[in-house]
């Protein structure tokens, strides 16, 4: 009896001691947890404050450099004001506002498809918004007629047009949006069949050749205050939206399966996420053209900093990528003044590099992973 009663006693001590410790672990974790979030939200609200001021920054450089190089905005007589209140500065927004179209939709891709190469033009958007526009510049062409009703619809429409003609076939052919492989190759053959289509109306037509190539290059030098505003609309409003499914996107990241036992309305919210996607993007292609690599860059900017949740990540991808093109339409007009360079000749030299640096260093640090193995 006397050694039984001695082994519970014992025994009581060593399962309080046990259950303390355990919740004093929990507790530390529970610490470790708070601090953790706590050091990203006060990391991602310092990249949102200097992405801030980095917009402003290159704003006030937008105003100050035009075709003719360097031209301060603080000295400024009657012609220089018109000149940047009528062209610069609708052009320095209208170029932050499209790169952040186009960034966003890319954020959108990427979340959306799961793949960190998707783009804004996945869906086809860059070939119908091209066939839209060849096939305004052809009609142009053919009757005085044909070419009012060319010009009443304009370049833009013709372009945002096609780009939303081009999404809503690949729709068609993939029956819906409820398998992502399906929109992905759907996608793909809209932009052969599509970008085919725009070669050979400019084949029939030589006399487009050099207004196509100037769209294809992209540029932000047309760019005035009725643009500005139809993008600022169509920013807040795609802006908004993705934010309101930002959560989706991080379930996503888990599976469709886990996805849909958390909850998620998945084939509502790709709809929306589409949605979204389109009018982004063809916002931005019809005011400014097709500009390469910021949709699909300033995501990847974005993650380099430090992991965060697609919340986070669209609103930062956003500002990022007004940051890049509004600095890539500085170059563009200050490099080779007072010629301009195309804008999206800029983007691609940034962006193909920035990519390759990406790729070479991700390559070395799996490299050395292996070799210490």
């Amino acid at each position: 009896m006397r050694a039984k009663s001695a082994s519970s006693a014992t025994s009581a001590p060593s399962a309080s001691s046990a259950a303390s410790a355990a919740s004093a672990a929990s507790a530390a974790s529970a610490a470790s947890a708070a601090s953790a979030a706590s050091t990203a939200s006060a990391r991602i609200a310092a990249q949102f404050v200097a992405l801030l001021v980095l917009g402003a920054v290159l704003l006030a450089l937008g105003l100050a450099i035009g075709s003719l190089g360097w031209s301060p905005w603080t000295e400024a007589g009657d012609t220089m004001r018109l000149i940047l209140w009528d062209i610069r500065a609708p052009r320095s927004l209208g170029a932050w506002l499209a790169g952040a179209l186009l960034a966003l939709a890319g954020a959108v891709a990427q979340g959306l498809f799961r793949n960190p190469l998707a783009d804004p033009y996945l869906l086809g958007c860059s070939a119908g918004a091209s066939l839209g526009v060849a096939a305004l510049l052809f009609v142009m062409g053919i009757s005085p007629a044909a070419a009012a009703l060319a010009l009443r619809v304009g370049m833009t429409g013709a372009a945002f047009v096609g780009a939303i003609g081009a999404v809503l076939l690949t729709l068609v052919l993939a029956r819906g949006v409820t398998q992502s492989l399906r929109l992905l190759l759907a996608g793909v053959v809209v932009g052969v069949v599509l970008g085919s289509g725009a070669a050979l109306l400019t084949l029939m037509n030589p006399d487009i050749l050099r207004a196509m190539q100037a769209f294809m290059l992209g540029s932000t030098g047309y760019v005035g205050w009725s643009a500005v505003q139809v993008m600022a609309v169509a920013l807040g409003l795609c802006l908004l939206t993705a934010l309101g499914c930002s959560r989706t996107l991080d379930a996503l990241t888990l599976g469709e399966d886990t996805a849909r036992s958390l909850g998620q309305r998945l084939t509502l919210i790709r709809l929306l996420l589409i949605a979204t996607l389109s009018l982004a993007t063809g916002a931005a292609v019809a005011q400014c053209g097709l500009i390469a690599f910021v949709g699909l860059v300033a995501p990847h900017l974005v993650r380099s900093w430090g992991p965060t949740t697609h919340g986070a990540l669209l609103l930062l991808s956003a500002l990022t990528g007004g940051a890049l093109l509004l600095a890539a339409d500085i170059a563009a007009r200050w490099v080779i003044a007072p010629q301009e360079l195309p804008v999206g000749i800029i983007t691609a030299l940034l962006g193909g590099s920035y990519l390759l640096w990406l790729m070479h260093r991700r390559k070395a640090h799996f490299g050395g992973a292996g070799g210490s193995q």
